[in-house]
């Protein structure tokens, strides 16, 4: 009987190391060593004991390019050549197992590796130190994660896309309920054989009586005439199927009582794929059922395309796919129903927004109603005149608000910073639909409002200055294309109060990008006449000395202003005296 022994393998390795100030030069002399486990190999027939060390070389399947000697009977000098052996002999009826090396090579390779036969080496140390180990720890544990992924390639593979289709139709075909007759090659008169244009084909047991009772086209295709002319047993080939998986589904389902109740274990892309398999054979009732379940059966936005889509190329509005499409389009309409009014239910959402009491769902449904506007700002879906009607409400309530705490009428107070908000969520959107220059009018004609604007404390009436700021920012970035009576009316009117509530709307407003407010009002002031701009950037300039950051910083602007007032106009100066000085020159000529 073979026995299996562990030997160790042991590979010399002479280098000369670089010479050092010694009295003597020296060559070293190193050992590495590694365990494997062999089986005992069987003497050759003929081999004694004694004799010469045979081998042979084979490739380790853990190894790369690698041969690894398989020594039959092992001797000391099978080391002395520079080769590698692991292996061991036995004698063929001893059962004994010998060891290849003698006890004496074996004290001397311990020694030797160990360092105490090399006069250069260190005295060996017994145990690693604590550091020594910590700082080892991330090398074995990062060796440990990468040896399981030094796996020979192809040991182990991943079934392809064909052989996992056809373990799932040899599962279709394989289960059936009890008493369900589909592929029952007992009872079946038919093999129908399914080929895809792939070439790939799947064969089937059916019944002719099933296949004409539920398919006109099966009823067609099998008629009686048909069966004289076809000898026993009738075979059926349906070629260049798109998707067989889907045929057997269709054909699966004939077989059924409840269809409805089959179709619940599907998603809606396979019952699309049997909705046209259905179609395509006459399979009135297949059809009927994936309409019921379309209808009831929740759609993600990439199905709802697709059900649309098909619903729309097989034409089955007379069968029910209209119940199906009411889900998705307001055309699909029956007689005396109206179609919804897209403007009246948008300015229905738009008050219950500014009507709203929960400050917080207020401020997520004025995202959400901004964003779908946003997304069919090119359809005329709400006229400028209803807009402007929402916004007209909201600037009345915040004008009659407004003059009750400059009155000192305080109970009222807090309605003033909600109607700003809501003018300024307005705002947003006919800014959005470029339909913004009436309201801009309108707001830079509210002096009386800008006049009692002082005396109403400052904590309740700067989100106001939010809608100036808005304006600044429009009319700064090309988005609002006013005259310049307007803008000039605007800053005239709700510059000074801009200015009051900036360090407020700095500290108060959450998310307030006052870079972009700075350089909308620059650039405002800056499309207007030079003269005004200077009488302008002039008192902003001795305000800021003195509000320093409640002050809006708009130093670029008033940069751009000198350049214009003094530089440039300088050189305009110079090149007409320059000019005038040459046309002098030429005439005396």
């Amino acid at each position: 009987m073979a026995t299996t022994t562990t030997t160790t393998t042991t590979s010399l390795k002479l280098q000369n190391q670089p010479s050092k100030p010694k009295h003597r030069n020296h060559r070293e002399t190193t050992i590495s060593s590694s365990t494997s486990k062999i089986q005992e190999p069987v003497p050759e027939p003929g081999s004694l004991p004694g004799s010469p060390s045979i081998y042979k070389t084979r490739f380790s399947p853990n190894t790369y390019y690698s041969p690894i000697m398989d020594f039959p009977h092992s001797s000391p000098t099978s080391t002395i050549n520079g080769y590698s052996g692991s292996g061991s002999g036995s004698g063929s009826g001893s059962g004994q197992v010998h060891d290849p090396f003698p006890s004496s090579f074996t004290k001397f390779n311990s020694a030797l590796t160990a360092g105490l036969l090399n006069p250069m080496s260190p005295p060996p140390r017994s145990s690693p130190t604590l550091s020594e180990i910590m700082a080892t720890e991330p090398e074995i544990h990062q060796r440990t994660q990468i040896e399981p992924n030094n796996v020979i390639p192809g040991s182990v593979q991943r079934p392809d896309r064909k052989t996992l289709m056809m373990q799932r139709i040899s599962e279709m075909l394989g289960s059936r309920s009890p008493g369900n007759q589909f592929n029952d090659a007992v009872s079946s008169d038919i093999k129908l054989t399914l080929s895809s244009k792939d070439g790939f084909s799947v064969c089937m047991n059916v019944h002719r009586q099933i296949l004409v009772a539920h398919s006109r086209f099966f009823a067609v295709k099998l008629c009686e005439r048909w069966m004289k002319q076809q000898p026993l047993p009738y075979d059926v080939e349906i070629a260049e199927c798109d998707d067989i998986e889907v045929y057997i589904d269709t054909l699966r389902l004939m077989y059924c009582k409840d269809l409805k109740k089959r179709l619940m274990k599907e998603d809606v892309s396979r019952v699309l794929g049997i909705l046209k398999v259905s179609s395509a054979i006459g399979f009135d009732a297949g059809v009927l059922s994936c309409l019921e379940y379309l209808e009831a059966a929740p759609w993600s936005e990439n199905e709802e395309e697709k059900v649309a889509s098909l619903l729309s190329e097989l034409r089955l509005e007379a069968v029910g796919a209209g119940e199906v499409l009411k889900r998705v389009s307001t055309d699909v309409t029956n007689g005396d129903e109206e179609g919804n009014d897209n403007e009246e239910v948008l300015l229905k959402l738009i008050r219950v927004v500014l009507e709203g009491k929960d400050e917080k769902a207020r401020r997520d449904m004025k995202g959400l109603v901004l964003k779908m506007l946003r997304e069919n700002s090119s359809h005329n879906d709400v006229r400028k005149e209803s807009l402007y009607s929402a916004c007209d409400d909201c600037l009345q309530l915040l004008r009659c608000h407004f003059f009750q705490a400059a009155a000192s009428d305080l109970q009222n107070v807090k309605q003033i910073a909600r109607q700003a908000d809501n003018l300024h969520w307005i705002l947003d959107i006919l800014v959005d639909r470029q339909i913004a220059e009436d309201f801009l009018k309108t707001w830079a004609s509210q002096s009386d409002l800008s006049d009692v604007h002082s005396k109403v404390p400052a904590v309740h009436r700067f989100e106001v200055s939010r809608v100036t700021a808005r304006l600044f920012v429009g009319i700064g970035k090309g988005q609002l294309l006013a005259s310049k009576d307007v803008r000039c009316l605007l800053l005239k009117t709700w510059l000074v109060p801009f200015y009051d509530d900036f360090g407020w709307m700095r500290r108060a407003s959450n998310g307030l990008d006052r870079h972009l407010i700075e350089d909308g009002l620059s650039n405002t002031i800056l499309t207007l006449p030079l003269f005004c701009q200077q009488e302008i950037l002039l008192a902003w300039f001795n305000r800021f000395l003195n509000s320093g950051e409640d002050c809006p910083n708009i130093q670029r602007g008033f940069e751009v202003w000198w350049r214009r007032a003094f530089w440039k106009r300088n050189g305009e100066l110079e090149q007409t005296r320059h000019l005038q000085i040459t046309t002098a020159s030429i005439e005396n000529l």
